[in-house]
């Protein structure tokens, strides 16, 4: 029985060797296929109406809600807020990310007037430090910060003037109209450089056009 000793061995260890190889853990999945899945299968963004069409749809509408903004007149502008909420950017870029642009719903922008809270909008271009600032003092520092409702240029879907920052506002507001409120500047030693824009963004619900997006822009680092 001793000289059969190391072919039994043999066969066993062979059979441990089959047997892992028959049970190696498959390769993960790409985990990629099931994002472009969700992708294809999304339902198609509307089809952007022409700035002529924009114009036609949302004029009014749009120039009604800047009187509000211009007025301080948060009542009223919860009013023309979307049931979903209302983001407020302080710079061209639309910050969507953890930590980004705060969105507030229309019972909160109801009380902007009496709320003390100091929020943290987002950050300051060039120096970083966070923008603190309670609702009315924001909407001082980057909402209505110029006349817009005598606004030197005003665009429908289209962009008035960009800066150093990234343009993202369709790629968030796939079905929004906006309208940009734009003065290409001031005092003329700054040649420009103190631009201003103020773009309202408005998305269709249940047959209404509700303002989703307040964006200030200007010139930036």
């Amino acid at each position: 029985m001793q000289r059969h000793r190391p072919l039994w061995l043999l066969l066993t260890v062979l059979l441990a060797i089959t047997l892992a190889s028959c049970t190696t853990a498959k390769p993960p999945e790409d985990t990629e296929e099931p994002l472009v899945r969700q992708r294809v299968e999304a339902p198609p963004t509307q089809v952007q109406p022409t700035p002529e069409e924009a114009e036609e749809i949302i004029a009014d509408r749009a120039m009604a809600t800047l009187e509000i903004i211009k007025n301080r007149d948060f009542a009223a502008l919860a009013e023309v807020a979307h049931p979903s909420g209302v983001r407020f950017s302080p710079y061209g870029h639309v910050n969507t990310g953890e930590g980004g642009d705060l969105v507030f719903s229309p019972e909160q922008i109801a009380v902007f007037g009496t709320d003390e809270t100091r929020y943290t909008w987002g950050s300051y271009d060039g120096t970083g430090f966070p923008i603190e600032l309670t609702p009315r003092e924001y909407f001082d520092e980057f909402v209505y910060t110029a006349d817009f409702v005598n606004a030197e240029t005003v665009s429908y879907n289209e962009i008035a003037h960009s800066g150093n920052t990234l343009e993202n506002q369709f790629e968030v507001y796939p079905n929004a109209i906006i309208v940009e409120y734009h003065f290409s500047g001031f005092d003329p030693q700054y040649e420009g450089l103190d631009w201003q824009s103020l773009r309202l963004a408005f998305e269709e619900h249940q047959g209404t056009w509700y303002l989703v997006g307040v964006i200030h822009n200007q010139w930036t680092i």
